[in-house]
């Protein structure tokens, strides 16, 4: 199976997001990954609907939207009307996870679910046959750059066996720590979909980078 690849723009120049744009619509990568975050959820501030439209205009690849907010619940239209293809909500924050993900669907979108790196994968077996995609922190999230969490390739292997076991169809995607050195790991542990940051976009070569990345297979 081929992987896919989506370079997260966290890791951008944003002082020059239009040619990090142009270098995506360039690259193999497949998707192109947004971190909108609120400082309560997490720890950060990132970006919000007047960048995802812009982007949206201007890349050609799907957006992977990834909320770190709370009430996500909120935003599914209006991140519909970005163009999103994916809106990720994080488990902990979504009281009535199985209604938000009916709302994502019913806007048109693919629905994702994340867990953080301490929340075990068996908390979805009630869900996962409604998941497109389960998003795995591998790093505490919140901030771009950080150290891969190395007991995240045991939690790829138990996601991959509940989705297998309950016949579901979701695509596991890793985020955080995302490098040539843990990339083939995870891929081998059972990841369809890689999110790189910093190793792309601060790489010597972003598109050769991604190129490296797309020639995994699972």
């Amino acid at each position: 199976m081929e992987i896919i690849v989506s370079p997260s723009l966290l890791s951008a120049d944003f002082l020059h997001l239009d040619k990090e744009i142009e270098m995506i619509n360039e690259s193999e990568a497949d998707w192109l990954h947004m971190d909108v975050m609120d400082g309560v959820f997490v720890p950060n501030i990132s970006f919000g609907f007047p960048v995802l439209e812009a982007v949206g205009k201007a890349c050609k690849k799907p957006m992977d939207v990834h909320f770190m907010i709370v009430h996500p619940e909120n935003y599914i239209q209006q991140t519909a009307d970005t163009g999103a293809a994916i809106m990720n909500v994080q488990y902990e924050a979504c009281v009535n996870l199985h209604r938000t993900i009916q709302a994502i669907h019913a806007a048109g979108m693919k629905a994702g679910v994340t867990l953080n790196p301490s929340t075990p994968v068996n908390v979805l077996e009630d869900i996962i046959c409604d998941l497109d995609i389960v998003q795995l922190m591998s790093v505490n999230p919140g901030f771009g750059g950080q150290k891969f969490i190395e007991s995240s390739i045991k939690k790829v292997q138990r996601l991959r066996q509940l989705i297998d076991r309950e016949g579901s169809k979701a695509l596991i995607e890793v985020d955080g720590g995302v490098q040539a050195d843990t990339a083939p790991r995870l891929v081998e542990s059972g990841v369809d979909i890689l999110v790189s940051g910093s190793y792309v976009f601060k790489a010597a070569d972003p598109k050769a980078t991604i190129h490296s990345l797309k020639q995994l297979h699972r």
